[in-house]
């Protein structure tokens, strides 16, 4: 048992989760709405690890359900973009809603941020209402690569040494 708590304090550690952080009232005069959030919707750490498991394999599992419907570029881009919001939502379970939000707004991943969600949206929309399997796939291949940079922009230095790498393989002169 003591192994067991000794795993979920280093999870704990691991993800930046301190110890007493969701038994402190936030301060009443600067509550906004994810401190509202917080507040009403506190789980202890075994509950976090869960919904986190769950919500990123059910994201996973989307996401590579959708291969089976390839072809069909609709339902494909639905599935897809599906899993990955999943995907992304689960690590608001581990480190809560406000983190996970002021993290996306931080600066260093802003457009990262921006780009990513205004593709998952385009992907929706050709999906959904468009109707269009060019345009689909095309926001699907947009959708990847900005899940890959938003990705990146959690490693220190990862999005400046691909930009470097990529620079270097594209590059013409001799």
């Amino acid at each position: 048992m003591d192994r067991m708590r000794d795993a979920l304090e280093r999870a704990k550690m691991l993800v930046g989760m301190e110890f007493d952080e969701e038994s402190a009232p936030p301060p009443p005069e600067e509550q906004s709405f994810f401190d509202d959030i917080n507040r009403h919707c506190t789980l202890n750490t075994t509950q976090r690890l869960y919904g986190f498991a769950i919500c990123l394999a059910a994201g996973l599992t989307c996401t590579f359900l959708s291969m089976i419907v390839f072809f069909n570029p609709v339902k494909f881009g639905v599935t897809f973009t599906l899993g990955n919001a999943m995907a992304l939502g689960s690590t608001a379970f581990l480190i809560g809603p406000k983190r996970q939000f002021d993290m996306m707004l931080d600066p260093v991943r802003i457009y990262a941020t921006a780009i990513y969600i205004a593709s998952i949206i385009i992907s929706l929309f050709c999906a959904l209402l468009v109707h269009s399997k060019l345009l689909t796939l095309l926001a699907i291949v947009l959708e990847f690569g900005a899940l890959i940079w938003y990705s990146l922009s959690y490693i220190p230095f990862a999005r400046s040494v691909v930009s470097k790498v990529m620079a270097s393989c594209f590059d013409t002169e001799f």
